[in-house]
């Protein structure tokens, strides 16, 4: 049987900290959503003096954009956005107490960096099961930028949400590990 490490937001830089690549986790409690649009006015609030919508520390954003939910559920299909798009603003909301971020696909030096420097993790949620993840959300709540229709920041509320730890806080990337222990020489 699979072990789960059971993670209740916000997260403490010790639950980031024992967190190693690989780890399979469950998360419960609250999520944030945000994508690219979303980081970017993120910013524009920061850069003049604005308080965000939620506070940052201790927190984890999924990357999503979910789908319109069928009548009687919360929420439509919730897989993750590719990760490498939101770079450019992840090390600023990393340096401000953001304890990790959940998406699909690598992340770049700067945000690996980042996340040893400030402890912080990304997790990987499986692609391709949005369905299956939808149903680990209990509540959703739009709180900012309701103009960017699947793009608005959300709270969501978890139970028991899946995801892989991609990258830890010592750097470790998973991918990089995964590809080179199959990499074939030639």
């Amino acid at each position: 049987m699979t072990e789960y490490i059971n993670l209740k937001t916000p997260l403490s830089d010790s639950d980031v900290e024992k967190l190693e690549v690989g780890d399979k986790v469950r998360i419960s409690g609250i999520l944030y959503t945000a994508r690219d649009a979303a980081h970017k006015r993120l910013v524009e609030m920061i850069e003049s003096g604005k308080d965000l919508p939620f506070d940052l520390k201790g927190q984890l954003i999924y990357y999503v954009g979910p789908a319109p939910a069928k009548p009687g559920h919360e929420i439509g299909s919730a897989g993750p956005t590719t990760s490498y798009r939101m770079d450019t603003y992840t090390p600023m909301f990393i340096k401000m107490g953001l304890k990790g971020a959940i998406g699909k696909g690598g992340r770049s030096e700067e945000v690996i960096e980042a996340m040893k420097e400030y402890k912080a993790v990304y997790l990987a949620a499986v692609g391709g099961a949005a369905a299956l993840i939808a149903k680990r959300i209990k509540k959703v709540r739009i709180i900012a930028f309701e103009d960017l229709g699947p793009e608005a920041i959300r709270e969501l509320e978890v139970e028991n949400f899946p995801a892989i730890v991609v990258n830890d806080t010592k750097g470790n990337d998973l991918y990089k590990i995964g590809s080179d222990k199959y990499k074939v020489p030639f």
